[in-house]
C-alpha cells in the first residue's frame, strides 16, 4: 500500500512540473535581443573613462542579453550597416566627426525607428549639425571640476531612473548648458547646485532625459566622465534602462 502511494506521489508530482522558484528562473532569457553600436570617435582629447564604459556595456551586453559592437570608425555609417542596430551610443565623443552623407545617413536610420543614447560629452559632438543638436535637446557651455553632488530623482517609473535612488550621492564632472530642456524633454533627473561647486542653472539643472521624437527615440545622460561611473551598480543599472527604452523594450514617454 505504501508503494502505491508513494509512486501516486511521485507521478502527480512529475505532472505538476518543477517548483515555482524554478520555473521563474527563464525570465532574462525571455528578453527581446537587439544589437547597440557604440560610438567612441572624439576629435578632442579622448576621455580616460572611454574605455571603462565600452567595457562595462559589453557586459551589461552579455547580462542582459543584447549585443554590443564598439568603433570609433566613421565607415559604420551607412544605410545598410547602420540599419542591422537597434540603438547607438555615442560614449564621449566630441566635435565634427561625421561627414554630411554619414549624417545623412544616421537621420534616416533614427527617423525609421532607432534610439539614440548619448553620454557626457556626447553634447559636445557635431555642434554644427542641426538634427544632432535636436536630438541632444541642449549644448554645453561649460564643465565644472570634479566633485561630489546629488542628483534629484524625479521619475520613479522610467526604466533608466526607477530604481535609483531618490537622492542619488556621486562623484562626476557635472555640465552647464545653454538652455533647459524641460518643456521639450522628458527630465528624469535633476542635479542639485546647492551640493557641489560650479553649477551655473540654478534650481532646474537637468541631468537626464529623453524624447519620442521624429520616428526614434532619443536619450541624454550627462553622467559617465569618470571611469569609476562605469562601475557603479546605479548608473550601471541607469543604461541598462536607457538602453531598453532607446530599443523601444519600454513604454515610450511623453513629455
Amino acid at each position: 500500500m505504501q508503494r502505491l502511494c508513494l509512486a501516486a506521489c511521485l507521478s502527480l508530482a512529475a505532472a505538476l512540473g518543477p517548483p515555482a522558484t524554478a520555473a521563474a528562473a527563464p525570465e532574462r532569457s525571455n528578453r527581446v535581443e537587439y544589437k547597440v553600436l557604440v560610438f567612441t570617435k572624439a576629435t578632442a582629447e579622448q576621455h580616460a573613462s572611454t574605455a571603462a564604459g565600452a567595457e562595462a556595456i559589453k557586459a551589461l551586453g552579455k547580462q542582459h542579453r543584447f549585443v554590443v559592437q564598439v568603433t570609433n570608425k566613421t565607415d559604420r555609417f551607412t544605410d545598410e550597416d547602420l540599419a542591422s542596430y537597434r540603438v547607438i551610443v555615442f560614449l564621449n565623443t566630441s566635435g565634427d566627426v561625421l561627414t554630411d552623407e554619414q549624417q545623412a545617413a544616421f537621420e534616416r536610420w533614427f527617423k525609421n525607428g532607432g534610439g539614440f543614447l548619448g553620454i557626457h560629452s556626447a553634447i559636445e559632438t557635431e555642434p554644427d549639425w542641426t538634427f544632432f543638436g535636436d536630438l541632444l535637446g541642449a549644448r554645453a557651455t561649460g564643465e565644472a571640476a570634479l566633485d561630489d553632488a546629488t542628483i534629484k530623482v524625479a521619475d520613479r517609473v522610467h526604466d533608466a531612473s526607477r530604481t535609483l535612488p531618490e537622492r542619488w550621492s556621486r562623484s562626476d564632472r557635472f555640465y552647464n548648458f545653454a538652455a533647459n530642456v524641460r518643456g521639450r524633454f522628458h527630465v528624469l533627473a535633476t542635479v542639485d547646485e546647492t551640493t557641489y561647486a560650479g553649477g551655473t542653472m540654478g534650481f532646474d539643472h537637468p541631468y537626464a532625459w529623453c524624447k519620442d521624437t521624429q520616428g526614434g527615440r532619443t536619450f541624454y545622460t550627462a553622467g559617465g566622465d569618470t571611469a569609476a561611473s562605469f562601475s557603479e551598480p546605479d548608473f550601471r543599472a541607469h543604461l541598462v534602462g536607457a538602453l531598453d527604452w532607446a530599443a523601444g523594450i519600454a513604454d515610450p514617454v511623453y513629455s
